[in-house]
């Protein structure tokens, strides 16, 4: 695992209740600001590819668009059918006003 952090928006970009997607090292990660709290985890639902950035953030989870599956943004763990697998988290940082995430 890198040790290398990357920049991914100033914290004002994203208000609460709001999402960002970015790449980084080629993998698409969903940035959310839940409640305040700042997220960073795979943009992909673990059931069926769909990008959870076409969803909506309920709370400290996000739900896909495609079938409903929710997902918690703390851990990844896939909390509703049909999604059985989690999806990917990612270190989040907040430093000079910028959102850093740890390189997957």
């Amino acid at each position: 695992m890198s040790d290398t952090w990357t920049a991914a928006a100033d914290i004002d970009e994203i208000a609460p209740g709001q999402m960002k997607r970015v790449e980084i090292s080629g993998i698409r990660i969903l940035l959310a600001n839940a409640e305040g709290e700042y997220y960073a985890v795979s943009d992909t639902c673990s059931h069926e590819d769909a990008s959870l950035y076409l969803g909506c953030l309920e709370g400290d989870r996000i739900k896909c668009s495609l079938h409903g599956a929710r997902f918690s943004l703390k851990t990844g763990e896939a909390l509703d059918e049909p999604a059985d697998e989690p999806i990917a988290t990612y270190a989040v940082k907040i430093e000079d006003n910028r959102i850093w995430i740890k390189n997957p």
